[in-house]
């Protein structure tokens, strides 16, 4: 910090010694010619720098880093992001995205749904194609999940969940069986599937309907 105000003190001595040719070349080393992006990893580079362009020509000495963080936050695939001024001409920004992991589909909206359970928009992206889709509404959604969550359930291993009006859950899992779950303790009944879906007597079935109380149906 101390080395900084110290560059910065000086730097602005010189600027205030210079007559103005000589100040207006002087500026125009710290015009910003060149951006890094690190660590994006879902993000298109091109299309962020193009978002970003408005920095080309800045003085990197006089940049507000708030200008930079208010178009960074827009994009909400970036979950949080660290600014660094290179001297003479050049900014970097190390980017930390958010981790799509399902996709939620309520009537003709799409969203992403994110591994901390943030929901975002939707950009059509090839690598998040084959991810579990969502049937049903938000809120419904964020609740079921944090209950998921809880007891570690293997998303990986579902391919949709539908909600019903009746407010309850079925399940489609990857292997193409199906579990229905009931309005209340829910919980349990998936606990039950865990513990049961890869025993021997259970590999045949298809369906696993747990709607009504302490009861399984198998199918």
């Amino acid at each position: 910090m101390k080395k900084r105000f110290l560059i910065a003190v000086l730097l602005l001595l010189i600027l205030s010694t210079y007559t103005s040719n000589d100040n207006l070349n002087f500026n125009s080393k710290f015009n910003i010619k060149k951006i890094i992006l690190e660590n994006n990893d879902i993000l298109n580079e091109d299309e962020l720098k193009k978002e970003l362009s408005f920095l080309y020509d800045k003085n990197l000495f006089f940049l507000k880093n708030k200008s930079v963080e208010d178009e960074l936050r827009q994009n909400t695939l970036i979950k949080s992001f660290n600014i660094k001024k290179i001297y003479p001409n050049t900014i970097k920004i190390k980017i930390f995205e958010k981790k799509p992991i399902m996709i939620l589909q309520n009537k003709r909206e799409k969203f992403y749904f994110t591994e901390d359970g943030d929901i975002i928009k939707f950009v059509k992206l090839k690598r998040f194609n084959n991810l579990p889709i969502v049937y049903g509404d938000k809120e419904n959604f964020k609740n079921f999940y944090a209950h998921l969550k809880k007891i570690n359930f293997p998303i990986n291993e579902i391919k949709s969940f539908y909600f019903f009006e009746s407010n309850r859950w079925d399940l489609i899992t990857i292997k193409d069986k199906i579990v229905k779950l009931p309005k209340e303790n829910y919980v349990e009944s998936i606990k039950n599937f865990l513990d049961i879906k890869e025993k021997a007597n259970f590999k045949k079935y298809k369906s696993f309907d747990y709607r009504i109380k302490n009861q399984l149906i198998l199918k």
